[in-house]
This record gives C-alpha cells, structure tokens and sequence, in this order.
C-alpha cells in the first residue's frame, strides 16, 4: 500500500533547510532527505548548500544525477508530499515506448515521416520487439553486464517461447512451422527489414558484452550447420539451439590468423579408418566460445580449409579472455587437443572451408552495421539531452558552437548509415543469396567499414561532450563510457576496416568494364 503524499507549499518546504531536518523539490515532487543526507555519496555538504536544501533543487539535480536514480525503490520512498499549483514534468524511460527527442529514432519511427521500406507488420513488429526488449531483457542487461554472469536462462526462454533466437538468423527454411512472436509476422513473410528492425530494437539495451552473449555466438555460428549440415546433424543440433538449451559459437580467428582465415593451423587429421577427425589447435578470441555445447570450427586439412562442427568433448578446454567488454559475452581462448569427431560433422565438402565460411560474412557483417547504425543513435540521444540540462559558464552547454558543431557532425553520421543500411536491406530483399553474393559483398564492406569509422568518431565526440563524465562508468555519463570503451570491437568484428575497404575495392577493380577509358 502507497503511502499519502502531503500537497505542500515552498514556503512549508523552505522551513526544513538545515541538517537534520532537509527537505528539497525536484520536478514538483518533495524529498525528505534529513536522514539520507549521512549517506549520500557526494557528502553532506553538497545537500546543505543554501541553494538546495528547502529550496527546488531539480537543475541542480539533473545536472549531476539521471532520472532513474529517482525511480530505484531506496530513492523513490523518500518522497514525503507534491508542491501544490506544480506538477512533474519530467519522465523517464517509457517501457515500450518511442523517445520524443529529434534523431533518437530512425526517420521511419519518428512522427511524421514516411518510409518505402516498412509495411503495417514491420511497424507492429518494431511495437511488440520493444516492449519484449524494455520489459525482459533491458533490466538483465544491465545486471548481467556488471557482475558478468552468462545471459540469464530465464531470458534467453522467453525469447524461445516467441522464437526470437530463430528471426534473428534471418529469413529462411528454418523459420518454417515456427509462430514468428505469437504469430505477429507469418514465417513465409518473414524478411530482412524485420530482422533489421528485430536486431535494432535489441541495440537499445546498451550493453555491448551482452549483446554478444545472448547467443551471438549463434547468430554467426549456427548458419554453417543450416547451410551445410547434413540432415542427421541438423536433426540433432537446429531444435536445441534455437530453444536456447544449448549454445554454439563460430570458431575461426586465431592468434596467428585473424582477417588472414587461410592462415589459420588449427589441423583436423583423418584416423586411419577414415572414419574420425582428429583435431588440434586453439582459437582466440570466440564469442560464446567459454559456454558454447557446439563449435563451428575451420580447421586446415589435407585438400585445403574444412569446417567441422565439433561437440564439447573431452579434449576441448575453453578459458575467458578478459577483454574491454563485460565477461557476460563468454569470448573464450578454446583448444582443441586430439580430439574426435565424426567425419560426419563436416559442414559442407572437404577443402571447401573457405566457400562455407565466406557465405557466411555478408549475413554476419549487415548484422553488424545494423547493431552499429543504432547505438550510434543511442548516443546521439543521450547527448542532446546532455546538452539541454548541462549548463556552463551561466548557460546551457547547447548554446556552445563548438558543441553544436559535434552534435551536427553525429546526427549526420547516424543518419547516413541508417539510410545506406536500409538501401542495401532493400536489395537483399530483392536479391538472390547467389546475387547477394556478388553483388552486395563490397556495398556491405564499404558500409560496414564507413558505420565502424562514423562510430568511433562519435564515441570521441560524445567524450568530450560529457567531459569528465564520458570516462566513468557510473552516472551521467555511463552510456558514453561504456559505448567509447566497447566501439573497437565492431571495428575489429566481422574484418578490420582497412580490409573490408580492400575487400570493397578489389571487387570493384573486377567489375570495371574492360572498354572504360578516360
């Protein structure tokens, strides 16, 4: 049961103004602070300055702390009365719901503006995957990024129970049979602008090592075995993956080859039967790779570059790796030490490694650029909202060119790859896998190249907006920390920049005419 709140004036608040007896306004709500005073972490003092205590605080307030602080349960109870004539006017995050601030959302959500892309069941989609995300997996997020513990299994069901894990693997056979969020989208209509739209509203979360531990694994790792499995292994392994009962990860990188795939050594030897691989080597750098069941896994053999599927078995050891973002990601070194398995479990044909794995990077690098183009929006968001309740020097930080100028620069950058994005899901929508191939591979490139480079300027511009604050990791600034901090990884992720902008380049360099001429 609710306790009564008093209506009260500023001339009764104004009375309790000293220690032990300290009240404060903030957004026509009144505090009692007088015993939370001994306890506030930045002392005593600060709640005692004639401007705040009996007095309305709520500039003061939001200048140095975010709304949420007044919504956790210790805060909230402390909350004796309402100022009479005034009401609270600022709100905070709205579960479910769509910011009102300029270029927090993509063009299609904000009010007013059309899209050609985006039908009546995009838009409801977009609804119920932001209430699934702000209702179930925002407040494990946060949890889970801090103390590191894997995804919470209660989550990772719930998204089961909608078949989340599955429309995240994009369109495709693997759909088929499935109820796509209680029927909300029929799996046959199923395309890549609700898988855009299922990937972003997943971004909102902001927290980049959850990101990849609530089954990003399975996003790259789980296609090789749909693509290339034989029946007997997709019988066993699809269902349990996709009801999160057991996890797979995608093991390619090395110490010694990173965007270098055929420079791997991990070596897969046949026993003597023929019947058996033996393989040995080690992986660095895996995501999920410390709690995966399944490991998609290149492998060099005698005909060239193979990958098997490889069951955690004796002789498969993982160890974390301590990286800039959270252990809840499971990146994981992973050896392999004589271990056996199946000849079966080869995914695809022997020596053609490299096609299996290539197929694979056009799907896994668009993800990318759509997790990339709305975080970059993210911190736009908190941004523009910095800079309205900072002040300096006497005024709001907006009135500072300089600063504007940064802002400009960021919602420009936002809005561009999210327009390129949308473009490129367009064709992909329109394409073949086989035209996709060869026509998407250096567009993807480029753009992924361009989003990661847009990103880290972002994330520097947004640092020095928060000041002091964008380098710690509690508080106002705890987004911009986080997002400064985690931002190499989707540049590293998929292939470094400078490849891809190669990668790009050189496919371009093929397709020129051999007629053209200056």
């Amino acid at each position: 049961m609710s306790k009564e709140l008093k209506e009260l004036t500023r001339e009764e608040v104004q009375q309790h103004n000293k220690d032990g007896d300290l009240w404060v306004i903030i957004d026509a709500k009144v505090y009692d602070l007088s015993r939370f005073a001994n306890l506030h972490p930045g002392g005593k003092a600060v709640l005692a300055d004639a401007d705040v205590a009996g007095q309305d605080a709520t500039e003061a307030f939001y200048g140095l702390h975010r709304h949420e602080v007044l919504e956790r349960p210790q805060y909230a109870r402390l909350q004796v009365g309402v100022l009479r004539g005034a009401r609270s006017v600022i709100t905070g995050r709205i579960v479910g719901g769509l910011s009102a601030v300029p270029y927090a959302e993509p063009t299609w959500l904000a009010k007013g503006f059309h899209s050609p892309y985006y039908t009546e069941n995009h838009r409801a989609l977009q609804k119920a995957a932001r209430q699934f995300f702000d209702e179930v997996v925002y407040p494990d997020a946060q949890e889970r990024e801090l103390d590191g513990k894997r995804p919470s299994q209660e989550v990772l069901d719930k998204m089961a129970e909608v078949n989340l894990h599955a429309m995240r693997l994009g369109p495709g056979k693997h759909l088929k049979g499935l109820s796509l969020f209680n029927g909300l989208v029929k799996p046959e209509e199923y395309d890549y602008f609700h898988e855009l739209i299922v990937t972003q509203e997943f971004v909102r979360v902001g927290a980049r090592g959850y990101a990849d531990g609530l089954l990003g694994g399975k996003v790259i790792g789980l296609p090789p075995v749909l693509n290339f499995g034989s029946k007997e292994i997709k019988e066993k392994v699809v269902a349990d993956v996709l009801a999160a009962k057991k996890f797979i990860c995608l093991a390619i990188s090395e110490a010694h080859a990173g965007s270098d795939v055929l420079g791997m050594k991990t070596t897969a030897v046949k026993s003597e039967d023929g019947k058996y691989w033996i393989i040995n080597g080690e992986k660095k750098w895996i995501t999920n790779g410390h709690f995966a069941d399944y490991f998609t896994t290149g492998c060099k053999t005698e005909d060239g570059l193979t990958v098997i599927l490889i069951p955690r078995q004796e002789g498969v050891n993982t160890k974390p790796i301590k990286t800039s973002y959270s252990p809840t990601a499971g990146t994981a070194l992973v050896t392999f030490d004589n271990v056996r398995v199946p000849v079966e479990n080869t995914l695809g044909p022997e020596g053609g490694g490299i096609f299996v794995i290539l197929s694979n990077f056009n799907h896994e690098r668009w993800v990318m650029i759509a997790a990339s183009a709305r975080s970059q929006r993210l911190i736009v968001e908190e941004c523009l909202k910095w800079v309205s309740q900072r002040k300096a020097f006497g005024k709001p930080l907006s009135s500072q060119a300089v600063i504007r100028g940064k802002l400009a620069e960021m919602i420009a950058r936002a809005e561009a790859v999210q327009a390129w994005l949308e473009n490129v899901t367009y064709q992909m929508c329109n394409m073949s896998y086989k035209e996709q191939a060869t026509k998407l591979a250096g567009q993807i490139a480029f753009l992924k190249m361009y989003s990661t480079r847009c990103a880290q300027d972002t994330a520097r511009d947004a640092v020095q907006i928060f000041g002091g604050r964008g380098i710690t990791q509690t508080g106002m600034g705890r987004f911009v920390e986080h997002y400064h901090r985690t931002i190499p990884f989707d540049a590293l992720l998929g292939g470094a920049e400078d490849v891809l902008g190669d990668l790009g380049v050189r496919q371009a360099m093929r397709a020129m005419p051999k007629n053209s001429r200056l």
